[in-house]
C-alpha cells in the first residue's frame, strides 16, 4: 500500500474548505420580516382549513354517489379538524420562528 499524494490531500483539504464555508454563508439568512412570518401563518392556517374542508366534502359526494345522504356531517368535521390541524401548525411555527430569532446574537444599538 503507498502512502497518498501530498498535493492531492492539500487540494482535498482545500476543496473541504470551500465547501463548508459556501455553507456557513447559506445558513446565515436574514431574520424573517413582520410581512413574511404573517404570511407564513396565514398560510398555514389557511392550508388546514382548506385540505379538511376539501376532504369532507370529497367524503360527502363519495357518499351521495352510492346513496347515502351524508352532506354535511363530513363537511363540518372535517372542517372542524383542518381549522384544529391549521392552529397547530400555526403554533408550531410560531414556536420555531420565536426559537430562530431568540438564537440570533442581538444587534448593538448605535451610539
Amino acid at each position: 500500500m503507498t502512502a497518498p499524494d501530498p498535493d492531492r490531500l492539500n487540494e482535498l483539504g482545500r476543496r473541504v474548505d470551500e465547501a463548508q464555508a459556501r455553507q456557513t454563508a447559506r445558513d446565515k439568512r436574514p431574520a424573517p420580516s413582520p410581512l413574511g412570518i404573517a404570511g407564513r401563518l396565514t398560510t398555514d392556517l389557511v392550508a388546514g382549513v382548506v385540505v379538511g374542508g376539501g376532504l369532507g366534502w370529497g367524503i360527502d359526494w363519495l357518499f351521495a354517489g352510492i346513496g347515502y345522504q351524508t352532506k354535511p356531517v363530513f363537511l363540518i368535521v372535517f372542517f372542524m379538524l383542518g381549522a384544529a390541524a391549521g392552529i397547530r401548525n400555526v403554533m408550531r411555527t410560531a414556536k420555531e420562528i420565536n426559537a430562530e430569532i431568540a438564537a440570533k446574537p442581538a444587534s448593538k444599538p448605535e451610539e
